[in-house]
């Protein structure tokens, strides 16, 4: 056998990664502010403070501002998913090897991408706290009366994802069962389960934290949370001898950080509340 890569082969399982990871990776990346073709180690993200308008005496100045600015940063790490491809695999069996180890490779950076998201939506500091019961009304109606006195602008750009067991709790809500789906409007989210409620577009997520029996929910702002990438998810194939196998690597450079802890709520829920009969 030859020791060089078929151009064919190359070239039909890349369409075979970016097409999966386009169509169940990750459902976050989507919801933050995002920065692409970054080069470096770092990326920074700017953020500014509130204006107030002031009055003018006749012939006086001009009341300035003095608008704060600051900046934050996100560190950027390198993540990898690789698996072998055997050739005479392929030949034994019945399914497209190279499009199960594709979609488990772009799963799993799109699972990685969302964990970076959540791990940084956890470090805010406003929580409605669990209080013994699940995702009740009252919770969500809270925490969107938290994002509501912080000024978090009303824009269409919020977003909460919930566990699934949380989800189940939000279709006992009249009000959230007759929403709209919001599949048609985000094209990642097309064929899944969301809707807009409040203004809010709710999707659940099974990746959620889970501590001493309470999963931590989020409800957030786009612009509360930056996403950098380096590169989007790339795929790599080498023929490897001495495996008699192609070695398949999924590569992505990544870094998320929390931009503004105001635009974050936490809802914490009890995991293990009873559903309503």
């Amino acid at each position: 056998m030859s020791l060089s890569i078929s151009n064919a082969f190359v070239a039909q399982y890349t369409a075979d990664v970016h097409e999966a990871y386009q169509q169940r990776g990750s459902k976050l990346r989507g919801t933050v502010r995002l920065k692409t073709g970054v080069v470096g180690a770092t990326a920074v993200f700017q953020k500014t403070g509130r204006g107030a308008a002031g009055k003018k005496t006749r012939h006086g100045a001009v009341p300035l501002m003095n608008v704060e600015h600051a900046s934050v940063s996100a560190t950027l790490e390198d993540w990898y998913g690789a698996d072998y491809v055997d050739k005479l695999d392929e030949l034994k069996t019945n399914t497209d090897e190279r499009l199960v180890v594709a979609n488990a490779g772009a799963y799993a950076l799109g699972r990685k991408v969302d964990e970076l998201i959540v791990s940084r939506l956890a470090q805010g500091a406003n929580v409605v706290a669990e209080g013994g019961t699940g995702l009740t009304k009252a919770k969500v109606l809270e925490a969107f009366a938290r994002l509501n006195t912080a000024d978090v602008p009303d824009d269409g750009n919020r977003f909460a994802v919930v566990g699934a067991h949380q989800w189940n709790e939000l279709l006992d809500i009249s009000e959230f069962k007759s929403a709209d789906f919001a599949g048609d409007r985000y094209p990642w989210l097309k064929g899944t389960e969301s809707r807009t409620w409040l203004g809010i577009t709710w999707m659940f997520h099974t990746g959620l934290p889970l501590s001493g029996g309470a999963r931590k929910c989020f409800l957030y702002h786009r612009s509360a949370v930056g996403l950098a990438e380096a590169q989007e998810v790339k795929v790599f194939t080498d023929w490897v001898p001495e495996k008699a196998a192609h070695l398949v690597d999924h590569m992505l450079s990544a870094g998320a950080v929390l931009i503004d802890p105001d635009g974050v709520v936490e809802i914490d829920c009890d995991d293990d509340a009873a559903l309503a009969a």
